[in-house]
């Protein structure tokens, strides 16, 4: 696994040993970061379920100007921080060690919004459908931030509507998706 582009592009990244965590397979994250380019300069970026951090690390590698990771498990959290010391990015990155539902109120408290947040989190748990029912009425969501949920092809998203979010891109590959989704936006009466 490695940074695909950007101002660490080649540079090599450590996965967490076992199963426990997926890694995005690095053209997966390619195609993803395209989709992502004329976003992501000088933007907010949140990875939540980090992993390796590999996707945070690409934002900020990409242009990303303020970059938070949230991993709970002791295992992710020193692949992350290693993988930051190996990409120099470590005072660029904010590395919150805990779980997603304790830090999101944490991150409210400092009341911004993020311009991208992307989620991994583990398959066929429902946590995507726990997160984003969070979100939806958060102040780190604004009417223009992007929501990234990678996910399982099987991975349901017809609450979306429910909650005030709607699809508007979707990309799947061999065995998980890509679904980029934001705030409804209201039609002129």
């Amino acid at each position: 696994m490695r940074v695909i582009a950007g101002s660490r592009r080649h540079l090599i990244l450590k996965t967490v040993p076992g199963m426990a965590v997926r890694p995005t397979q690095d053209r997966t994250k390619e195609t993803l970061f395209n989709m992502l380019t004329p976003y992501l300069a000088d933007c907010r970026f949140l990875d939540l379920f980090s992993g390796s951090g590999a996707i945070g690390i690409e934002a900020l590698s990409r242009g990303a100007a303020d970059t938070v990771l949230v991993e709970q498990s002791p295992e992710s959290l020193a692949c992350i921080k290693e993988n930051l010391k190996t990409t120099r990015l470590t005072e660029e990155a904010r590395l919150l060690g805990m779980d997603v539902f304790r830090a999101i109120p944490l991150l409210e408290a400092e009341e911004k919004a993020f311009d991208i947040i992307f989620m991994d989190p583990p398959y066929e748990k429902e946590l995507e459908k726990q997160v984003l029912t969070y979100l939806a009425d958060s102040c780190l969501v604004a009417e223009d931030t992007l929501i990234i949920v990678e996910a399982s092809l099987q991975t349901d998203f017809s609450y979306l509507d429910k909650l005030g979010f709607e699809i508007f891109r979707e990309k799947k590959y061999k065995n998980n998706q890509h679904v980029f989704i934001q705030k409804q936006v209201d039609e002129p009466a």
